[in-house]
């Protein structure tokens, strides 16, 4: 399993989050919304109001995702992280499985 945490504007997080649920790309997601970002781009430090997205998927769906996730982002430079999950509930394991097919 993988947690994949995609950070982007407010207004694109239900979208994004409902193309990569509909396409079998994560299992299930969170926005979590109200997200003040503090970052470098092109040589000076901004500020932005974002909403971060908490999804999870299977290691071998990662590289369609990150595609995917790609293709529909607005940035030029999009902030997408996966990280490996050390350990769930066997049960949860089981659900993520049979929803990605």
């Amino acid at each position: 399993m993988r947690l994949v945490i995609v950070s982007c504007p407010p207004h694109e997080a239900d979208t994004l989050l409902s193309t990569l649920l509909d396409e079998r790309h994560v299992g299930c997601g969170n926005i979590v919304p109200g997200v003040r970002s503090r970052y470098w781009w092109q040589g000076r430090i901004c500020v932005d109001e974002e909403a971060l997205l908490l999804m999870e998927t299977e290691a071998a769906r990662v590289p369609a995702l990150l595609e995917r996730v790609r293709a529909l982002h607005s940035y030029e430079v999009p902030k997408v992280l996966v990280v490996p999950v050390e350990a769930t509930l066997p049960a949860y394991a089981g659900w993520l499985r049979s929803v990605l097919g």
